[in-house]
């Protein structure tokens, strides 16, 4: 745990390119807004006080931060967007007495990890620095500052794309855009940032030049991985970004002894946890936070949707779809079905077709379905909830059950079969 240590989180922007009412921070990977990994990573990292600059959709994601994240975060209202600076600088009044290390983030890098920001800032502290840039190296740099350094290897500036020369734009060193900054020594320089340029906004990449003019101690970081500085500013780059968080995962998975049969078409989510000797078999997406044991078989065509717990020795089927379910060892859920919002215990067996109907649209509410050891459940059941079936209890296919069911019972519900001779003639 890094001591003393606080974030702002950029992200106020608008996001134009994503074409889309919702602000391009709260656009979602693996059902998680990108400003929700981001913010995920500076908590990791060690941050005591999270700070975000809204902007445009402030409401929307002042919302979701106070939902999602409570005692973890704050949010900064940027009210016109006048630069990155002028981004910190509306931040301001809640770093007022902070003199400690200040880390400040984009709001849409979502690939950034923990484990890179704690060492960005470990980095920081070990040199005694007044400001750390956190730089990466790319054979395509179009785009991005170029960090220029001297003939001590130090950094002498940073210069924008539109103001490269030609030599310049050959560097493939550029600016990540994450920075670290030792808050007493520095805040007095964001200040004196003026916005006398073609945009007549207040840069970051200014106050990096006041540390450099003004002989502080200014330090590059060089980032090992580009992918992780990746920022989202289209749909073509949100899905670029969730294929590399998802390999990142499959890799995770299949080094600790997990087989996933096919990488191209498996997406699991970063929170969620698979023992070893598990077979994920094609086409399954694994979305939130689940815990899934050893020796499973979940697939092909599998959604798992988040808050699902799943023991050891269980076979998911073809086109199964699973939410807040609980399921333990040694069950089997066959083909074509849905259970959420459920318990389903040990040695059952829920047949091809079987659904759990929790949710009354009339209430907006749901309610579970408890399903106890051994039971067995027919093809095409439908279980209204809230129910409870028994242990060792058997219900015919077919069935619409709506009432709890007894141990060792048989529950059927079927009309009676009619008959018309000759009905074809």
């Amino acid at each position: 745990m890094i001591k003393d240590l606080k974030t702002v989180i950029l992200a106020a922007g608008k996001g134009t390119r994503m074409k889309s009412d919702t602000p391009k921070v709260l656009h979602e990977i693996f059902s998680k807004p990108i400003l929700g990994r981001v913010l995920d990573s500076a908590i990791l990292s060690g941050s005591k006080e999270n700070i975000v600059v809204t902007g445009h959709g402030a409401d929307k994601v002042e919302k979701y931060i106070s939902a999602a994240y409570g005692d973890y975060a704050v949010c900064a209202l940027q009210e016109k967007q006048l630069g990155t600076a002028h981004a910190l600088m509306s931040a301001a009044d809640k770093l007022k007495g902070y003199e400690g290390t200040l880390l400040v983030l984009c709001g849409d890098t979502p690939l950034i990890t923990g484990k890179t920001l704690f060492d960005f800032v470990k980095f920081h502290n070990e040199n005694n620095a007044d400001i750390t840039v956190m730089s990466a190296l790319f054979d395509n740099p179009f785009g991005y500052g170029r960090i220029v350094r001297d003939g001590n290897n130090n950094i002498k500036a940073i210069i924008e794309e539109k103001d490269a020369d030609i030599e310049t734009k050959k560097i493939k060193e550029i600016n990540a855009g994450i920075y670290c900054f030792n808050w007493k020594t520095v805040k007095d320089g964001l200040f004196e940032i003026k916005n006398d340029n073609s945009q007549n906004e207040y840069y970051l990449t200014d106050l990096i030049k006041w540390g450099i003019e003004s002989s502080k101690k200014v330090f590059p970081y060089v980032l090992q991985s580009g992918d992780e500085i990746l920022g989202i500013n289209s749909k073509k780059q949100l899905a670029e970004a969730t294929k590399i968080m998802k390999m990142r995962k499959l890799d995770e998975l299949m080094d600790s002894g997990v087989t996933i049969v096919d990488p191209d078409t498996t997406y699991i989510s970063p929170e969620t946890e698979i023992e070893p000797d598990t077979v994920i078999l094609p086409s399954v997406v694994i979305e939130g936070k689940n815990k899934i044991g050893k020796n499973c078989k979940i697939g092909p065509f599998s959604h798992l949707r988040g808050d699902c717990v799943i023991e050891d020795y269980v076979k998911i089927g073809n086109f199964v779809e699973l939410k807040k379910a609980t399921v333990k060892s040694h069950t089997n859920i066959c083909h074509l079905s849905y259970v959420g919002d459920s318990f389903v215990g040990e040695h059952v067996n829920i047949g091809a077709g079987t659904i759990t109907a929790n949710y009354d649209s009339r209430t907006k509410t749901k309610s579970k379905t408890t399903i106890e050891n051994n039971v067995s459940i027919g093809s095409n059941v439908v279980l209204v909830a809230p129910v409870k079936l028994g242990e060792k209890s058997f219900i015919g296919a077919g069935s619409v059950i709506t009432t709890d069911v007894e141990n060792n019972a048989l529950a059927v519900t079927r009309s009676p079969k009619k008959e018309i001779k000759n009905y074809i003639k």
